[in-house]
């Protein structure tokens, strides 16, 4: 190995580099990870998944003692005060924690970090800051970043990204999110609990555009009746900003007559795109698909030798944990072991309240793919556990095959959807059928139950409905 700086050189120190470098380090190879960011973790630890939470339940909580809601179960707060700085200052904490969880685990493992960003200067070659580094094996991990709207200018003081949505110096009274995927409304949900009217222009008919069709309309009642005025259907063809606010110009995506909404912030939340630019790919020899990704084979290699890739720069959702496992399983396969992803069990997840969690098929993809289904359902309103917290907002809904039974897809909205799609997950990488799920024991009370009786209304009727 004397031609070669490092077995594993990774490019990127988000959750799929992160722990694909550590991973690797643990299999016995000399690993590197070449990072340009200050801190370790991506854009995920940095400014995203992570503070994006903290800002979440912060807000929520603020919302909750501010609100009255809790006077029903005899708790009651007056004068309650927002300090702004001090939430931004808990959710720094949290970033600065962990980030720094990871460098210890560097270290730990013996995974040198190359501080830079690194760039192809031939297959087996990078440079980083000016340092020339050779390594048997490369795995491109670079993440993905802000898809910027055509002829917009993002400031991030009055028309912002999601960066820039993490850390407003002050609540706005009017604000207006452009795009109603899951960024959008979970950005929006922070500053609409904090006391901002949110307007949400989406392009297409709905929002949540890919999950289940009955969970995006069940999901648009609930942020209306919490207060959001979802505008669908409308296409943005301009932002201008005046001074402390800005212009926003919508038109029917169908076509008709153009309108302008004002407010004092606007968030860009229209997508996530990856970040290959400043990798000199070329050097390499690897070329992109027409969405910009690398394209790899089931072992996350590319169709140069040595070269691989996992994360938000290969085709599939953006997701952390799809990343994640993707770190693993390519470490191990370059270590020479089997390292594998079930790509048709990876959850989504909306950290919105309630949250809104999927895993596997839509009923709109399996009827599009000629898929004969049983669906059963159960509201929340009808779960004990629900009902005692007043807490029954959304439902479960399962999909199964008609014939087999075998369960395709989970689909929930509830306060702890995030939490509960996992029981999902982990019930369909085994193969589980819904008469699976319906005959096992849950507890009592718990939100749970809802999966079980979701499960025996596929497989004959729910109990408590």
């Amino acid at each position: 190995m004397a031609d070669y700086d490092f077995d594993v050189l990774v490019i990127g120190a988000g959750p799929g580099g992160y722990v694909a470098a550590i991973r690797a380090a643990q299999l016995g190879l000399k690993t590197a990870c070449a990072e340009g960011r200050e801190t370790l973790g991506g854009t995920c630890l940095n400014v995203g998944c992570i503070p994006s939470k903290a800002l979440l339940h912060s807000s929520e909580l603020y919302a909750e003692a501010k609100s009255g809601s809790l006077d029903k179960f005899g708790v009651k707060f007056s004068g309650v005060e927002l300090d702004l700085d001090q939430m931004h200052a808990e959710k720094a904490k949290a970033v600065k924690e962990l980030t720094g969880g990871i460098d210890g685990l560097f270290r730990k493992n013996k995974v040198e970090w190359l501080k830079g960003y690194a760039t192809f200067t031939a297959a087996d070659t990078v440079d980083v800051g000016g340092r020339s580094v050779r390594a048997k094996n490369i795995v491109i991990a670079t993440g993905s970043s802000v898809t910027p709207l055509p002829g917009i200018t993002v400031d991030n003081e009055v028309v912002i990204d999601s960066t820039g949505a993490l850390a407003l110096p002050k609540v706005p009274d009017e604000m207006i999110v452009i795009g109603g995927g899951v960024i959008g409304l979970e950005l929006g949900s922070v500053w609409k609990r904090l006391g901002a009217n949110v307007t949400v222009v989406e392009y297409l008919d709905q929002i949540l555009p890919g999950m289940d069709g009955e969970i995006r309309k069940e999901s648009a009642k609930i942020f209306k009746k919490q207060g959001f005025v979802l505008k669908t259907g409308l296409k943005v063809t301009g932002v201008e900003r005046n001074g402390a606010q800005a212009t926003v110009t919508v038109e029917p995506a169908a076509g008709g007559a153009a309108e302008t909404l004002t407010a004092d912030a606007v968030l860009v939340a229209i997508g996530r795109r990856p970040n290959t630019d400043r990798l000199g790919l070329d050097a390499a020899g690897i070329a992109l698909n027409n969405r910009g990704q690398i394209v790899v084979d089931d072992e996350f290699a590319t169709p140069v030798q040595g070269i691989w890739a996992i994360g938000d720069v290969t085709p599939g959702p953006m997701l952390a944990h799809k990343a994640e496992d993707e770190g693993i399983a390519v470490a191990e396969n370059i270590a020479g072991m089997t390292g594998i992803v079930n790509h048709e069990v990876i959850p989504g997840v909306v950290y919105t309240h309630p949250e809104i969690a999927g895993v596997g098929r839509t009923e709109e993809e399996l009827k599009e793919a000629g898929v004969e289904y049983k669906v059963g359902k159960f509201p929340f309103l009808a779960n004990s556990r629900a009902k005692t917290n007043r807490d029954t907002d959304g439902f479960v809904k399962i999909i199964a095959d008609a014939k087999s039974d075998r369960v395709l897809g989970v689909h929930i909205i509830s306060s702890l959807a995030g939490t509960l799609i996992a029981q999902a997950a982990q019930a369909m990488e085994f193969g589980a059928t819904s008469e699976d799920i319906a005959y096992t024991c849950h507890a009592h009370p718990t939100h749970s139950e809802a999966i079980k009786e979701a499960a025996m209304a596929v497989t004959g009727k729910p109990i408590h409905m």
